[in-house]
C-alpha cells in the first residue's frame, strides 16, 4: 500500500511552485509503501533508529519471523532478552516494552491519537519513551497519511529542499516560507524532496557549503 495522492494535489503543487512543477514532471509519480496500524508503525520506527536502512530491514524481519504480527500482546509475551537477541539494544526494547505495556494498559488509546489533529498527535507520541518530533511526523506521514507533513527535523528533506532551490543553507524562515506556499499538500512535496536528496536522478546538485578538511 502507497501513499496516495493524485492530480488534485499534483496540480495544486504545479501552480504554486513552478520549480517544484518541473521536479515532479521529471520524477513522475512517487509510491511510497505506508502502514496504517499505528502500533507496529512506532515500533518499526524504534526498531530502525540510528542504525543502517539495510540492518532496521533485518532485524524487523526477524520480529516479523519470530512475532508472526507486532502488537502489544506479541510483544508482552516474549522477554527482553529475546527480544534483544533479535539484534536490537536494552534501551530500544526497553522502550518498545514500556510502549506496549501502556497500550495494553489502555494508558494510550491509539484509536484516539489517530483522530486528533496533527499538533496533537505530535504532542502525544512524543510523551512516549523513544519517540520525538520527527518520529511523530513521520507516524503523521506514513502511518495516518496526514496530508501536510514536512519536517525540518528530517535531514533529507533539507537536503532536498537546498537541491530544488539552490540554496546553500534552508533556515528555520525560509523552510517556513516553502511551508506556507506548499501547503496544505506538503506531504507529497515531501516525497519528491526525499526522491532529489536520494541522489538517484540527474540534473541537482547540494549546494551546502563543503566542509573544509582538518
Amino acid at each position: 500500500m502507497y501513499f496516495k495522492y493524485g492530480t488534485t494535489e499534483i496540480n495544486a503543487l504545479k501552480e504554486k511552485d513552478p520549480i517544484l512543477a518541473k521536479v515532479i514532471d521529471q520524477i513522475g509519480v512517487i509510491h511510497r509503501e505506508v502502514n496504517h496500524d499505528l502500533f507496529s508503525s512506532i515500533v518499526n520506527s524504534i526498531v530502525g533508529q540510528q542504525i543502517s536502512t539495510k540492518a532496521h530491514k533485518t532485524i524487523w524481519k526477524r520480529m516479523i519471523d519470530a512475532l508472526g504480527s507486532i502488537n502489544a500482546d506479541t510483544i508482552l509475551s516474549t522477554d527482553i532478552d529475546f527480544l534483544q537477541s533479535l539484534g536490537m539494544s536494552y534501551r530500544k526494547v526497553e522502550y518498545i516494552v514500556d510502549f506496549a505495556q501502556k497500550v495494553k494498559n489502555k494508558e494510550i488509546d491509539l484509536d484516539h491519537i489517530s483522530q486528533l489533529s496533527d499538533k496533537e498527535i505530535i504532542i502525544e507520541l512524543s510523551r512516549l519513551k523513544g519517540i520525538g518530533v520527527w518520529t511523530a511526523e513521520m507516524m503523521l506521514l506514513f502511518c495516518l497519511e496526514r496530508p501536510n507533513v514536512l519536517s525540518y527535523d528530517d535531514l533529507a528533506i533539507l537536503r532536498g529542499m537546498r537541491m530544488v532551490y539552490h540554496h546553500r543553507k534552508i533556515t528555520r524562515s525560509l523552510f517556513e516560507k516553502y511551508r506556507r506556499r506548499l501547503s496544505p499538500y506538503c506531504s507529497v512535496a515531501s516525497l519528491y524532496f526525499w526522491a532529489v536528496a536520494s541522489g538517484n536522478y540527474e540534473g541537482f546538485k547540494d549546494y551546502a557549503p563543503r566542509k573544509r578538511a582538518v
